[in-house]
């Protein structure tokens, strides 16, 4: 489902009310559960929790359609404080982290917990701001009967964002219509103002040819370009650390990649969604190997699967709205592919997911699959080692 299409849905009865950013993002989230999980089936049921009215991973679009765009603000963007000089960033291999937690005025960037072939993303929070990037339990729904209907944490000051740093060559700022060039601490930078569903988003040259992107989602008028202008000279490289995983992958078909993971999280923007859900690590490949140049957004940013891709999602059993089957495969082939195996106490699910692959493809893929301790990071396994056989 296109992000589009959900706004229509969510608007759909009562044009005149005007819906928050939240309310958009949940229903982005309820419909794409229910498309990558198979819903078409009565007997089917989705990979992540729905508790209460249901959080899951929505797929945050970073790049706007055209006429969804809103060219320039009118909003200059100071240079901040200056006195950090440019910075060294290290050749890292794919799959690495080149960035660590920092704070930048009102801005909290957490860890990276998504990286790929192309780039690694991070969550962003924002000082007296709600993100909802968890499901919310029944403890807080006897708190707030309200959420109940929304399945939202009660605010008026919601915001969903994500600082994506992309590898050199990666990210192509010509690729998203209505941009506004501008220059920032002395670097080349570009913004936007999205409208449906509204957004601004920064980007900036923070090494030659290499771009970082923060996009925030939230109908406030914070955080200003003012204030995402503050990550620019705040952002710095750390030690490059490899990306772990708490499983090995024992089998993949013929000519597939893998391209993109979440660690500590499900991988892409939905793992980003629900970065604080608890998961424990999630993985993408793709037949043939993405390109690695030229993006505007994360791959699977318009909300759909990646094409020819196969997807692994490790989460606790809890988070999901299918009964545990401790030790058990079973699987279910709808409008796409998807296995789940549990581990032997049933806490553990393993599900791997896909449009085009056979339920006896999906289900030996999964059925390859490794778990370390989930619980102790010390045994987790580098990304390379984990993902190629």
């Amino acid at each position: 489902m296109q992000l589009r299409e959900v706004v229509d849905v969510v608007t759909a009865d009562e044009p005149p009310l005007s819906h928050s950013t939240e309310e958009i993002i949940r229903a982005g989230r309820k419909a794409e559960r229910r498309r990558r999980a198979g819903f078409a089936s009565a007997g089917a049921a989705g990979l992540v929790a729905v508790v209460v009215a249901g959080v899951s991973a929505l797929p945050l679009v970073t790049g706007g359609q055209a006429g969804d765009v809103a060219a320039g603000t009118g909003e200059s963007i100071a240079a901040p404080a200056a006195g950090s000089g440019a910075a060294e960033w290290p050749d890292a291999p794919p799959f690495t982290f080149t960035f660590k937690a920092f704070d930048a005025g009102k801005l909290r960037v957490q860890d990276p917990i998504v990286a790929s072939t192309a780039y690694q993303i991070a969550p962003v929070y924002v000082d007296g701001m709600v993100t909802n990037d968890r499901a919310v339990n029944g403890d807080e729904a006897e708190q707030h009967p309200e959420k109940r209907k929304t399945g939202e944490v009660p605010s008026d000051k919601h915001v969903a964002a994500h600082l994506t740093l992309y590898r050199p060559g990666a990210f192509d700022p010509s690729g998203t219509e209505g941009g506004t060039s501008s220059t920032v601490a002395g670097r080349d930078a570009v913004q936007w103002t999205f409208t449906n569903p509204p957004a601004r988003q920064l980007a900036w040259e923070y090494a030659d040819d290499a771009w970082a992107v923060v996009t925030a989602y939230t109908q406030e008028v914070t955080p200003t370009f003012q204030e995402l202008s503050t990550l620019v000279t705040a952002m710095k490289p750390s030690t490059p650390e490899t990306a772990t995983l708490p499983f090995t992958v024992g089998h993949v078909p013929a000519g597939y990649a893998p391209v993109e993971l979440g660690t500590r999280a499900t991988s892409g923007l939905n793992g980003v969604a629900g970065a604080r859900d608890g998961d424990y690590g999630g993985a993408v490949y793709t037949k043939p190997a993405l390109a690695t140049t030229g993006l505007a957004a994360p791959w699977g940013a318009d909300g759909e699967n990646i094409p020819g891709s196969f997807t692994i999602f490790v989460t606790p059993s809890r988070n999901s709205n299918q009964q545990a089957e401790a030790g058990r495969t079973r699987c279910h082939q709808n409008e796409s592919t998807f296995c789940n195996v549990w581990s032997a106490d049933g806490k553990v699910q393993v599900q791997v997911n896909s449009e085009h692959l056979s339920v006896a493809e999906t289900t030996r893929i999964a059925e390859s699959v490794t778990l370390a301790n989930v619980q102790d990071h010390d045994t987790w396994i580098p990304a390379a080692e984990a993902l190629l056989p």
